[in-house]
Order: structure tokens, then sequence, then C-alpha cells
């Protein structure tokens, strides 16, 4: 065969169009009516963040996922434990389910819990804005992990794998969904001041093409140039910049189909087309000074304020998937002086949460807006013990607890005023209707419309999903 008709036609195109081409057509539509075809979602002259329908109507259409990472309290934020109190300072009568550092006694939380709403969720003192929208929000008290580590946890909840390298959460549903604006990437991760531990990972697309991949906000910075770099073209105008990128889209595309459309190029592709489309949108959706006062004084002050309500903004313009880190590291990771740091913590992110909940009602998107508030695990209801080169040796914080914690959700067809589960009269492991990750998991994916069992992608011979071969969708949790 000539070598430069080789060059442009792979074996199964000259099978395909050598006679296979009707029953090819047919078996495309088959398929996609099924949801189970992942070529006909990207095929080539579509943008991979063209808007697409899920698998059935899905009540929620967009997700912001507020994480704590580092793992805060569930003892001390949404699951109050009196039992604690009566143990304080004394083994209880059970044993220590071993986490990743020895505990001691019990440790009754230092903070007051009160009811709220009609629902009577009782809710520490330390979300007060936060529990005002409580008949909102579902509180899942029963949630486990695999282990007590960072690492793998935070992975296991973003990727849906501890271990191997899989695409995020973010990932999957943009890769589902596609994005209401082009200009805009369709998943947003927002961190002040630095990356979380294991970085760019948890918001990674793997084998996914990666215009799914979520893009980095750093928002300790006001100025847009700092928040995202190089949003402006000083040196030519946008006519120009334009005629340049028409070109170069031009050459791109000859080189793309000489190589049976390579998945990596055709991100790279995407990727100038979309810093083009930056260039015009950015500047509007992350310039918080063009809101209302009130609604900024509804947020309040500092960084968290500021991204929440920028989230808030870009949620409006259609970008499909927000993460929303608290910070870098693990700032919710409080061997030591719990009480303290908790209480700072929550003080940086419960008002502009409460703002949050409350706007999105008030412009009524929080009924197709799908809110995720939790960490990667929560804490023990023990205190730690003192451990050379591991803590301060204080004997007044929390080690990790994947046995039972707490995340709750809110809107996107959730069942509000609602609480699922339980741990034990400690808290210290999840007894009552228990809830895996994967089982998470699916059911934010059955929310946005998607049944985690027929939503794959083939890669290396084999189809893979977010669950990997776990997860139930818990209907208890959907209104």
């Amino acid at each position: 065969m000539n070598t430069a008709f080789q060059s442009f036609l792979t074996r199964r195109e000259l099978l395909t169009r050598s006679g296979l081409g009707f029953a090819s057509l047919g078996l495309m539509q088959m398929l996609a009516s099924r949801g189970e075809l992942a070529a006909v979602q990207n095929s080539p002259g579509l943008s991979p963040l063209t808007p697409r329908q899920p698998h059935f109507p899905g009540k929620a259409k967009r997700v912001i996922h507020l994480f704590m990472n580092g793992g805060p309290s569930h003892v001390d934020t949404f699951d109050p434990k009196p039992a604690l109190a009566r143990y304080a300072g004394q083994l209880l009568p059970r044993p220590n389910l071993r986490t990743e550092r020895p505990t001691g006694a019990a440790f009754p939380s230092p903070f007051r819990f009160r009811r709220h709403g009609q629902s009577g969720i009782e809710v520490s003192e330390l979300f007060p804005h936060v529990a005002a929208s409580i008949d909102d929000i579902c509180v899942i008290r029963s949630m486990y992990a695999d282990v007590p580590n960072h690492e793998p946890s935070l992975l296991l909840l973003n990727c849906g794998d501890a271990r191997q390298v899989r695409p995020s959460l973010g990932s999957w549903v943009t890769y589902g969904l596609g994005s209401e604006n082009q200009n805009l990437p369709g998943f947003i991760a927002m961190c002040p001041g630095g990356y979380p531990i294991q970085e760019s990972q948890n918001w990674q697309s793997a084998f996914l093409p990666g215009a799914y991949q979520g893009t980095y906000i750093d928002t300790q910075h006001q100025q847009l140039d700092r928040l995202i770099e190089n949003i402006r073209n000083t040196a030519v105008t946008r006519e120009q910049q334009r005629q340049q990128l028409d070109l170069l889209q031009q050459l791109n595309q000859r080189h793309l189909e000489k190589r049976s459309n390579d998945a990596q190029l055709e991100a790279r592709i995407q990727s100038f087309e979309l810093a083009y489309g930056m260039q015009r949108d950015a500047e509007d959706a992350f310039d918080i000074s063009r809101e209302p006062q009130h609604i900024r004084d509804m947020y309040g002050p500092g960084v968290h304020a500021r991204q929440i309500l920028i989230a808030r903004r870009l949620l409006e313009k259609g970008v499909r998937f927000i993460q929303i880190w608290h910070g870098q590291g693990q700032p919710w990771d409080n061997h030591d002086d719990l009480e303290v740091n908790h209480r700072r913590l929550a003080r940086q992110c419960d008002q502009p949460i409460g703002a949050l909940l409350k706007d999105l009602k008030q412009r009524g998107m929080l009924d197709d807006t799908l809110v995720i508030w939790g960490g990667e695990f929560g804490r023990t209801p023990t205190v730690e013990l003192p451990t050379p080169g591991a803590n301060a040796g204080r004997i007044n914080g929390r080690d990790h607890n994947h046995w039972g914690y707490t995340t709750w959700l809110a809107g996107g067809g959730v069942k509000g005023g609602h609480v699922h589960g339980a741990t034990d009269p400690f808290g210290f492991q999840a007894v009552e209707n228990r809830v895996h990750v994967h089982d998470l998991q699916a059911t934010i994916l059955w929310l946005l419309g998607f049944d985690h069992e027929r939503f794959t992608y083939r890669y290396a011979g084999r189809d893979f999903r977010l669950t990997d071969v776990a997860g139930r969708v818990v209907h208890d949790l959907i209104a």
C-alpha cells in the first residue's frame, strides 16, 4: 500500500469505508442512544466541551464542591455526641479503632450544638450561617472510607481509586455533560495559597481527553493577571490574534488528521481556543467588584468570601464543575489545638458558605446546583496521644478517622432537612445506613443524570468508570 495513503488512513478506517460504513452508522446510533459511545461524544469537529445530554434527565446541572481538606471533625460540626461528655478523660467502653496514630481517652466536643430550622437538625456553633439553611441540606452522618491517610483518601474521594491514576469526579462530569460556556473551562479548581497535598492529581483527567482536566486558580490573588497567567496579550490586537489562531488551527488540524485524531494533540488544539475565549470572558467572571455591595456584604470579607462568590459567578456563566479547597496543604488536619484551629477555620468559611446557599436559592439556582461539603475523612472522638515527631504533644487534638464521618449535600435534587445514617454513640464508626465513598460518587452521578455502571470510558482495552466495580445509588438522599 502507498506510504502516503497509509499515513492518512488507518486499517480500521479502510475497513469501515470499504463496505461497513452503513453498518457502523447503525451501530453508532444504537450505542449513542444507550449512552455508551464515547467516540460519538468526542467526534472530530466538535469541541469536547460541547453541551451533551446525560443518560436520563438529571435534577442537577452543575456542581460546586466545598473541600475542607485535612479532615474536619464530624463530632465538632454536624454529628453531636453527648455520650463523649460522660466519658471525658476516660477510656471508652469499647476498644478504640485503629487509626493512623495512637489515641487515648474520650475527647468531648468543646463546641455547643443547637437545633435549627423546621427540621430541627443539630449543628455546631461553628457553623451558624450554614445552619440557617439546614432545611435545604441533607446531612450524611454515616460516611466511611478505606484508610486513615490523606493521600489515598483524597484520591479515593476525588478519583475513585486510592492508588491508580484515574480521572477525577470533575473530569467525569465535564466529559459527560460538557460545558455551557465554551469560553471558560468546564472544570475549575480553586485553592488559595498553593496546592493541596497530591496537588493536581486531585483534578486530573488521566486517560480522559485533556480538555476535561481541572483548571487551577490560586485565589489568594485579586488581580486578574495574577489569578490567570497570560490572560492578556499586549503584543497584538484581538483581531490579529484571531487571525493567527485560525492559521494555527488549520495547520494543527492537518497535523491531527494524519495521526488518527490523537487525543493529546486534540486536547492541545482545544486549549488554544479556550485560552483565546478566556481573554474575553474571564475578566468579567472573576471581577467581584461588579457585584452589588449588599451581595458582597452578605458573603463577607476575606479570601474565602471572594473565591466562593467568584464560584457563584462562574456557575452562572455555565461552568459545569467547581471545586473550592480551603487552602494549601491540609488546613483542617488538627492533630493539636483542635478547638482553636477549628474555630478559626470555620470562621473563615461559614459566612461565605451560608451566603452561597442563600444566594443560589434566591436566584433560583439551588434546585439544579448540587453543593457538596466535606473532607476526605473525619476525626477520632478520642484524643490523639503524644507521638515524637508526629505532633506537638499537647493532647488536645484528634487523629484521622475513616471509620465514620460526615458529608453534607444541598440543592440539586437532594432531600433537604434530612439526616441520613448514624455513627455509634461516640462517633467512631458508621453503623446505620453506611455510605461508602463509591456510594456517594454513584449518587452524585445519578443526581446529574448518569447511571454510574453505564457511564464508562474505554481505555487500554477495558471500560473504566468512576466507581470502579463498586458503589450503589443511595436513593434515600434524593428528594
